[in-house]
């Protein structure tokens, strides 16, 4: 029901995304979705990708601090109010939405990728009200 997200703690100076993403493609990973923040000093790049366990194993071996969290993946039809009716079920449960973002699994519908401070509840409120959350063999197959 999960999702492993790969996060990589990069220095933030020029040319060090480019050696991550030269890591990725050097083992034949695909990039899913991607966040980046940044500091003055460092980033966080969270990605999906199609092989999160090679692709630690890629990084850590070209030196870059990399781990695997687990998030959810949601689907969401695109209609206004949809990601507003999805946020309420998981505030209304009192589960703190730690972070975000876009995922795109095709043209017909959109997902968030979200990180709650309890996956399990969320994912269970959210399937309860029918809510299709995103596989981790969908992502590996994009």
């Amino acid at each position: 029901m999960y999702i492993k997200q790969l996060s990589i703690f990069i220095e933030n100076r020029e040319g060090r995304l480019e050696e991550v993403l030269n890591a990725l493609t050097e083992a034949n990973i695909n990039i899913v979705s991607m966040s980046l923040a940044d500091t003055s000093e460092y980033g966080l790049l969270r990605l999906l990708v199609t092989d999160p366990e090679a692709g630690k194993k890629a990084l850590k071996e070209k030196g870059f601090s990399a781990m695997l969290t687990d998030v959810l993946g949601v689907k969401i039809s695109h209609r206004s109010g949809k990601l507003q009716e999805l946020l309420k079920i998981i505030c209304e449960a009192q589960v703190n939405i730690e972070y975000m973002y876009a995922l795109s699994t095709g043209k017909d519908d959109a997902s968030v990728v979200i990180k709650t401070s309890d996956l399990e509840k969320a994912a269970k409120l959210l399937q309860e009200r029918g809510v299709d959350i995103v596989t981790s063999q969908e992502v590996m197959a994009m």
